[in-house]
């Protein structure tokens, strides 16, 4: 009884403090991508930010080696639910084999 009660409190914890350390992020998470052609590739991505938070996400398309052929900053404004899907489109200068969010930062706001 003893070691369940030791198990409970560490599960609740670490629930706690990834809860604590993740609360109030802006986290993008790949939804899955699509390559056009040579010269474009369709990243779609959600976006969990605090209400009301505009966020600026730089999205990319890499080719083969890794290498950033194309990059766009997605404009993500304040409006809207905590939770929003987005789908952005990458012009490349070679063939991209996938679609990454490298980035997002929230934009400091003007008032």
């Amino acid at each position: 009884m003893l070691a369940l009660l030791g198990v409970l409190a560490a599960v609740g914890v670490v629930a706690w403090y990834g809860w604590t350390t993740t609360s109030g992020q802006v986290v993008p998470s790949v939804t899955g991508y699509k390559v056009e052609s040579d010269s474009l590739v369709r990243v779609g991505y959600d976006l969990a930010r605090p209400e009301g938070t505009a966020v600026t996400c730089r999205v990319s398309g890499l080719d083969a080696g890794k290498g950033r052929v194309g990059v766009v900053s997605d404009e993500v404004p304040a409006s809207g639910p905590a939770v929003v899907h987005r789908v952005v489109e990458v012009r490349t200068s070679a063939r991209a084999v996938t679609g990454v969010v490298e980035s997002c930062t929230r934009v400091p706001s003007g008032g």
